[in-house]
């Protein structure tokens, strides 16, 4: 995308991209208000509607692996529309089935659809943007990031209070569908043929995944968007239990604590593309993850030596979560500019290392809860060290 097209232009074509980052946080949170219904609806434990949840990040870490490699042979627009298509579908069985097994099959469905477009939007910023530029890109991106937990909790309570729980997957089917014509007229392909990779088998689709594996600085800076990302998740597993059970909050008022961290990531990403014309993005993730660490370690001494103290753990835990927009955006697009070649197989590995990272750090938290706030702080202070030391290897590389 070049200076000659319209701020118009520019502004559409960052606005589709944000809605197809919205597909997995729409389709994670949007249902959660329903858990109980759903329970009831079927006759089985909460438990049993859990592992939907857990089939749906099943079905996007598998999804991105497969569709990266395919997105780089056929493009990315064939590939984008089919799997909204299918996320449509998917979402149209779920509010059919008839029991929790012809769900979780739904839902998996609708999230290896679904990916395309988290897969589809970092390398179509690649194909078009320079390093700093698909920072700054990806800095307004996160506002998506930021918002959509907020909304799509509320949109789902207002929908399960008026209605059924399976308006929630109509309503889902209908934001896809409407998606397809806004992708089609609005994006266009951003791989020109001549760019492809010729021929898609399991072999070269090994071979990409080699490459990038092998490229130490690409690896680096993937590893430490998905580990400051990781420990985002693990604030979102542990603060429940730490600001409900341990400190007395209310849930109302946990969550405008929640809409506060939230609102803190937001404002550090908008403020980060506003540095981006000045400062380099190596520079300010350099000081981001410097001060991330920081916020952890004083998050640890806090939880450790003043573990009634609510203030100071409430600011520490919006400093972990607001530097987060700080990182997000630039180790993405330092990760991406390695990315010659196999921009869409360089999306899904970032991908599939950010879910995974951040199932193990929640499950982490949850597996060592011993009634106070110490595992979460341990586990974000682990998630940043490491971070840090593998940013610090991609320096060195």
């Amino acid at each position: 995308m070049n200076a000659s097209q319209s701020l118009g232009s520019r502004i559409r074509f960052i606005v589709i991209l944000g809605a197809l980052i919205a597909f997995a946080p729409l389709s994670i949170d949007m249902y959660l208000p329903a858990f109980p219904a759903i329970a009831d609806y079927f006759g089985v434990a909460p438990g049993a509607v859990q592992t939907t949840l857990a089939v749906f990040f099943v079905g996007l870490a598998v999804g991105q692996g497969i569709l990266g490699p395919v997105m780089d042979s056929l493009g990315r627009l064939r590939p984008l529309l089919l799997g909204i298509a299918v996320f449509v579908a998917a979402s149209v069985w779920a509010s059919f089935a008839s029991d929790i097994a012809s769900l979780s099959a739904a839902r998996l469905l609708q999230a290896l659809g679904g990916c395309a477009g988290i897969v589809a939007s970092r390398a179509m910023v690649r194909d078009l943007f320079d390093e700093r530029a698909s920072a700054q890109v990806y800095s307004l991106l996160m506002l998506v990031m930021g918002l959509a937990p907020i909304l799509a909790p509320v949109i789902g309570g207002f929908l399960i209070a008026n209605f059924e729980w399976q308006v929630i997957f109509w309503v889902l089917a209908a934001f896809g569908a409407l998606c397809i014509p806004a992708v089609f007229f609005g994006l266009g392909e951003t791989l020109p043929p001549e760019k492809r990779h010729r021929g898609l088998s399991l072999a070269g689709v090994g071979r990409a995944y080699l490459a990038l594996c092998m490229d130490g600085p690409f690896l680096a800076f993937a590893l430490a968007n998905a580990l400051l990302s990781s420990a985002m998740f693990a604030y979102i597993t542990g603060s429940p239990f730490v600001f409900i059970e341990l400190h007395g909050l209310a849930p109302e008022a946990y969550a405008i604590l929640f809409g506060v961290n939230a609102a803190g990531l937001i404002a550090a990403s908008q403020v980060n593309a506003l540095l981006l014309r000045r400062i380099s993005g190596r520079a300010i993730l350099k000081a981001a993850m410097t001060f991330h660490l920081a916020a952890a370690l004083a998050l640890l001494g806090f939880t450790l030596f003043m573990p009634q103290a609510f203030w100071p753990l409430a600011a520490c835990i919006f400093l972990v979560v607001s530097s987060y927009g700080f990182v997000g955006a630039n180790a993405t697009a330092a990760a991406m500019a390695r990315a010659d070649g196999n921009a869409g197989s360089a999306s899904a590995l970032t991908g599939i290392l950010q879910f995974a990272l951040a199932a193990v750090m929640g499950g982490l938290v949850g597996a060592f809860n011993d009634g106070s706030a110490l595992p979460m702080a341990l586990v974000i202070l682990a998630a940043s060290l490491s971070g840090t030391l593998v940013r610090l290897a991609a320096r060195r590389a």
